[in-house]
């Protein structure tokens, strides 16, 4: 089989972890007969440098020509502060969800039992944690109108306005609930139904799609309270559906609990994880500019990513779990990065840790 797949690499670190995700998909196309045919794509501050802006009609037309979009990080000191917003890399990002459709994001959590010392949480509470945070990528006050400065007569002023739609709502908890079927059947929507209007509508439209999935348990959740129990009891959850602004927070705070940042990967999506579509694969991690270009960046959120490519763009199951293998047994041989580095331990750079995942990829019986 042959798929066409843009790659992204973006800023920062972006083009260093993604080179080692392209080289593990490389390895799977020869292990299991694909091919896979990259393209790479400027965006963000890449972007801005060559064209003047972040995202470019021709990146949205590779994207969309594509089966799968693989994308690094954006952003940098270079680009981060400039008065127009939207000459800023992040809008890029948003662009991108917009412009493909990808109206969902899965986060995956998981406490990995070789790094369980690497959380700041007690093992104990971490320990066997595996969470799946869906979040809302295309409303909430990302997206909201108006959304504007300006200068009155007592000062500067600013709004964001928070909107969401019942189609918008109901789109991304049935996402949820197909999750949880393949799970241990539990969601938990997590919300701030006391105080705002627009949660008012979540918790009643997840109500109503509950009652399309009687064999999933739905449990309703205040945001603050979830922010306590998340870094609490994490163990008590396993599929978290949330809005866009709360799932973004939700998912780095989350990061803890795996014990870094560099471990997280996470896919957009453009429709349920039931059939091939079109997605967007980053890890969750940013452009880390203090350590872009030293060859010590954690790759294992994009090599995480691309399995999640295989598995939900590609719909490969046997192709990402291979990597996702490589990747714990590489962590089971005693291989870190710098940033999950027991204090005075050896550590390896970016590009022998990609390595390593790449000889059990080659070497395992599946």
């Amino acid at each position: 089989m042959s798929y066409r797949i843009a790659v992204l690499p973006g800023d920062g670190i972006g083009p260093e972890v993604i080179a080692e995700a392209q080289r593990v998909l490389a390895v799977i196309g020869q292990r299991y007969g694909h091919e896979f045919s990259l393209t790479k794509g400027l965006v963000g501050g890449a972007s801005l440098d060559a064209f003047g802006k972040p995202l470019t009609d021709e990146t949205i037309s590779l994207c969309r020509d594509s089966d799968a979009v693989l994308f690094g990080a954006i952003g940098g000191p270079a680009w981060d502060e400039n008065p127009r917003f939207e000459l800023r890399p992040g809008q890029a990002i948003l662009g991108l969800r917009k412009s493909l459709g990808l109206f969902v994001n899965l986060r995956p959590v998981r406490s990995l039992p070789m790094l369980v010392d690497k959380s700041p949480l007690r093992p104990e509470v971490v320990r066997d944690t595996d969470i799946m945070v869906v979040r809302e990528l295309t409303g909430d006050v990302y997206f909201g109108q108006p959304k504007k400065r300006w200068l009155s007569e007592t000062g500067r002023r600013a709004v964001d306005t928070m909107d969401y739609s019942e189609h918008e709502i109901a789109r991304t908890v049935r996402v949820a609930f197909a999750l949880a079927r393949a799970r241990s059947r539990r969601v938990t929507s997590v919300d701030k139904s006391n105080a705002l209007v627009c949660y008012q509508l979540w918790k009643e439209v997840v109500r109503e799609v509950s009652a399309e999935y009687p064999d999933v348990e739905l449990t309703h959740m205040l945001a603050d309270t979830f922010a306590m129990q998340l870094v609490s009891n994490p163990r008590r959850f396993d599929v978290v559906v949330t809005g866009n602004l709360f799932g973004d927070i939700f998912t780095d705070e989350a990061s803890v609990i795996g014990g870094s940042m560099g471990l997280l990967p996470s896919a957009s999506l453009s429709g349920l994880p039931t059939g091939k579509m079109l997605g967007l694969y980053e890890p969750i991690h940013g452009s880390a500019p203090d350590i872009a270009g030293k060859g010590i960046a954690n790759p294992l959120a994009a090599i995480l990513s691309a399995a999640m490519l295989l598995r939900y763009s590609l719909q490969l199951e046997m192709e990402a779990l291979a990597v996702e293998r490589a990747v714990v047994a590489t962590l089971e041989a005693g291989y870190r990065t710098p940033d999950i580095a027991s204090a005075g331990a050896p550590a390896v750079g970016t590009r022998e840790m990609g390595k390593q995942v790449i000889d059990r990829i080659r070497c395992r019986e599946d």
